[in-house]
């Protein structure tokens, strides 16, 4: 029976699934993958499985932010996921990162949704094994990469970046960016703590892999050409870390 709001099946989904926030990111992700199949596209959810390099791999889209990222890891683990990527764009707190990899060990949860799963002590960590080969595969894509601690946050437009509602409101987004850099944080977004909760509790190997796009406040911003292709790296890395990783140790996990 197809899954609620995803339509997936245990039949359709593979045991490693890639997540993007954006749907479309997905459709670049299937060009690499041989004989991709549709699953579904319901709602902000756009799901393929095919193979790369012979691994089964399922990808599909989460839209923004940490409520529908816990209801496609949802539907996935009730579809038999074993390992989970959150493939996705970043908005980094480092001047020097724009175009490269953060790879977060951890994340605070300052998302809402986590919580409702498990008391916000319960912290949110990456499988060491999936970071410590995705690393390796950054390298191998000759790009650069930093293992930070990113924060996840609900607010778009009230935390990360001026409006013209906020400006009105007279919100000021400066102390956000500065206590976050005094706490060493690397990068903010509104997925990943939720879904590396999520995976630790389900028992699931997740990790987050994402590319630097924006940086604080959206001071600085890949744009045209420029972003095309340091999403499309980041597509091949996600695919590429997960043929590394079913290599290495896939057979006996899996």
């Amino acid at each position: 029976m197809a899954t609620l709001y995803m339509g997936v099946e245990k039949d359709t989904v593979a045991p490693y699934v890639i997540f993007s926030g954006d749907p479309w990111r997905v459709e670049v992700v299937k060009q690499y993958l041989d004989n991709p199949q549709k699953v579904a596209f319901k709602r902000e959810f756009n799901t393929w499985t095919g193979t790369y390099k012979g691994v089964r791999i399922t990808v599909s889209s989460t839209g923004m932010g940490a409520p529908t990222a816990a209801i496609a890891m949802e539907e996935m683990y009730e579809a038999g996921m074993q390992v989970a990527v959150r493939m996705g764009t970043v908005m980094a707190l480092r001047d020097d990162m724009l175009g490269n990899f953060i790879i977060p060990i951890a994340a605070m949860r300052r998302e809402q949704t986590s919580a409702t799963y498990v008391e916000m002590s319960y912290p949110a960590v990456a499988d060491i094994d999936l970071v410590n080969i995705m690393n390796e595969t950054v390298i191998q894509m000759g790009a650069k990469y930093i293992n930070g601690l990113n924060c996840t946050m609900d607010g778009f437009y009230s935390q990360m970046h001026d409006s013209r509602f906020s400006l009105e409101s007279g919100r000021d987004m400066a102390p956000v960016f500065e206590e976050l850099k005094k706490l060493h944080v690397t990068g903010i977004d509104m997925e990943s703590s939720c879904m590396m909760t999520l995976g630790r509790l389900m028992g699931v190997k997740t990790c987050v892999v994402t590319m630097t796009t924006v940086l604080e406040n959206l001071k600085k911003v890949l744009e045209g050409q420029e972003r095309t292709d340091a999403e499309d790296l980041l597509c091949r890395t996600a695919l590429e870390g997960i043929y590394n990783y079913h290599m290495k140790y896939g057979k006996e996990s899996l």
